[in-house]
């Protein structure tokens, strides 16, 4: 069988052990609804009062993509690799032509076609429920994908190190928590102490937050987005691209790496 023709294969049946999964596929798609409607329509937010909710609710839509784009590969992937190790799989896998890095690959693909789905969703739901302004850019698709593929392999290294599907799902919440909240997502830099900013450059997400909000969402004039402008590739949406692309495949290889021969 060719390396194509393997990859396609893994991917279905990949795919399918997803759809059986009825409470994976539930929350899968409701927890980032849930999310909308508690921050975006009972949690409004008022650019004239400050606080944690300060920005225009447009300013938010990248966050709540990257809320998605963060916590599913994490814990899916993860959660998948312990599942592995804990039935022997891998050893078995490893009797046959596919590699680690076309078995890491298959699954990136359901994630970024399960997620490509929920952030529709995400979209949908806060044009419903709030007045958030979007711009439809064509990086919108890439940002998705690479940030997933991204999360995918690191989700793939905490499969490796976590002794059991408890421990993975322990280790993704305490690396995912502080991701989401200390990157440019939800809390601006401004609102942070000015010797910390500088670390939110180390945070893969916030290239996914900071890009992707450059590249859909017009800041009105007097909001308090002077927002990301430190780090070296500012708010340019196609250099912050461009960083994701690098991570990505870095994690991706080191997830691939990460995957056992054999159990």
């Amino acid at each position: 069988m060719s390396r194509l023709g393997r990859i396609t294969a893994e991917t279905r049946a990949a795919w399918y052990a997803f759809v059986r999964r009825r409470t994976a596929v539930f929350f899968t798609f409701f927890f980032p609804i849930i999310l909308i409607l508690i921050f975006g329509a009972l949690i409004r937010t008022d650019p004239t009062d400050g606080g944690l909710f300060a920005e225009p609710a447009g300013y938010y839509v990248a966050s709540y993509l990257a809320v998605v784009v963060l916590f599913t590969p994490l814990s899916r992937v993860g959660s998948e690799v312990a599942r592995h190790r804990e039935g022997n799989r891998f050893e078995k896998l490893a009797t046959t032509p596919l590699s680690r890095a076309e078995w890491l690959l298959a699954q990136t693909l359901v994630n970024v076609a399960v997620i490509g789905l929920a952030s529709l969703v995400i979209l949908a739901m806060v044009l419903a429920v709030t007045d958030a302004s979007f711009v439809a850019s064509p990086l919108v698709v890439p940002y998705i994908a690479l940030g997933v593929a991204l999360f995918c392999g690191f989700g793939a290294v905490l499969g490796r190190v976590a002794d059991s599907q408890d421990g993975v799902i322990a280790a993704s919440n305490g690396v995912a928590i502080p991701l989401l909240f200390l990157s440019e997502t939800f809390i601006p830099p401004a609102m942070l102490p000015e010797w910390f900013v500088p670390f939110m450059q180390l945070s893969p997400l916030t290239y996914f937050a900071r890009g992707l909000r450059a590249a859909t969402y017009e800041a009105p004039t007097g909001a308090m987005v002077g927002v990301g402008e430190t780090g070296v590739v500012g708010v340019d949406p196609y250099l912050n691209l461009l960083v994701l692309a690098v991570l990505a495949l870095g994690f991706f290889v080191a997830g691939a790496y990460a995957l056992p021969r054999t159990d």
